[in-house]
């Protein structure tokens, strides 16, 4: 937090969060520095995929065949809105281990509720898988964030519930996707597949809630750093709240988008999309620390992971190897994001203020 010195009768220190006469020139250069950061992840993580289909090409050119592409993009959006949901919690600084469990009940949730197909049936099933994952969700915040609990320990015991939640529902047997709701989710809106509509709709969306809005700015600065915040007269927990059940709700979104083009989704199809989701955060370049991030990275990064996939498939590499991949490509986001250089040496930090000021109104 940077304080301005005062003379007695002089105006209040500033609290870093909102904008004073003093320091309205280091928010603005705050703000560019912040923005500046999420251009070079995106741009980033953008050579990197182009990068990897040239490379797809020439390894394994049916790779990158239309039919390829067309069939690897409803896959793609659906690990991004995932990855938006990781995202957001992130931002938090915190990290969600819940996907899985929020990702396959709603899978269970509406194949067993709509399995009539009827129009009134869907509505009310996927309606109920996302207020079950919204609920969820706001739980793991609130004892992340009233409980002080460590992320990681309380979205896994959430996990856990959940998992027992998805068995004890399904009974341990999949169900056939209703064909209503295949018709919708698996048609294509103007030549795009609805799945990909849809993440790209939800990566506008809160890319400008959280950049464009006062809320978005206040929540990134909550993010960067709770106890300025809370020094400020702002309460963190409606924040924390907030990640992590919007987080959970497009987790759920997912497994929807998922049910909807393939025919009898397993129990446990969101155990393929945990790791996926972080690594794609991390090579977005969303800060692990909390704060900066953003979701068109980590869109980017989604459909980055889902051509590896597909390449490594495509190669006829084993499934262990493609977890191996991933794992890899998380750690060198992690050493490349944090300014780590070959020599054991780490990249010198670039000269701010630490924690910019963020204006609200």
């Amino acid at each position: 937090m940077t304080s301005h010195g005062q003379s007695a009768g002089g105006p209040a220190p500033s609290t870093g969060i909102g904008p004073t006469p003093g320091n309205e020139r280091s928010t603005a250069g705050g703000l560019r520095t912040a923005l500046s950061g999420r251009a070079r992840g995106a741009v980033a993580i953008g050579i990197a995929t182009v990068v990897l289909f040239l490379i797809s090409a020439v390894l394994a050119p049916q790779s990158v065949s239309g039919g390829a592409i067309s069939a690897m993009l409803p896959f793609a959006a659906i690990l991004a809105v995932v990855a938006i949901g990781q995202t957001l919690v992130v931002q938090q600084g915190g990290i969600d281990l819940s996907v899985p469990g929020v990702f396959s009940l709603s899978v269970v949730v509406v194949t067993k509720l709509a399995s009539s197909g009827t129009p009134g049936a869907i509505f009310l099933a996927v309606a109920a898988a996302l207020l079950i994952a919204a609920v969820a969700g706001a739980v793991s915040g609130f004892v992340v964030a009233r409980l002080n609990v460590a992320p990681i320990v309380a979205t896994l015991g959430m996990n856990a519930l959940l998992i027992g939640a998805t068995w004890a529902v399904s009974e341990g047997a999949a169900r056939r996707t209703p064909t209503g709701l295949s018709d919708v989710i698996g048609s294509t809106l103007l030549g795009v597949p609805v799945t990909v509509v849809v993440a790209i709709v939800l990566t506008v969306v809160v890319g400008v809630v959280v950049r464009l809005t006062p809320t978005g700015r206040i929540f990134e600065a909550v993010g960067a750093n709770p106890r300025v915040a809370v020094a400020a007269g702002i309460a963190p927990l409606r924040y924390t709240l907030g990640a992590y059940s919007v987080a959970a709700v497009l987790y759920a979104v997912a497994g929807v988008l998922l049910t909807g083009i393939v025919n009898t989704p397993g129990i446990s199809e969101g155990n393929t999309y945990l790791l996926p989701s972080v690594a794609a955060v991390v090579l977005g370049g969303t800060s692990l620390l909390g704060g900066k991030g953003s979701v068109l990275a980590s869109l980017i990064a989604a459909v980055f992971f889902t051509q590896v996939d597909r390449l490594a498939s495509t190669l006829g590499l084993a499934y262990g190897w493609q977890i191996l991949i991933q794992a890899l490509a998380l750690g060198l986001g992690v050493a490349f994001h944090s300014g780590f250089r070959p020599g054991g040496k780490r990249r010198a930090p670039a000269v701010e203020e630490p924690r910019k000021p963020v204006e609200v109104a």
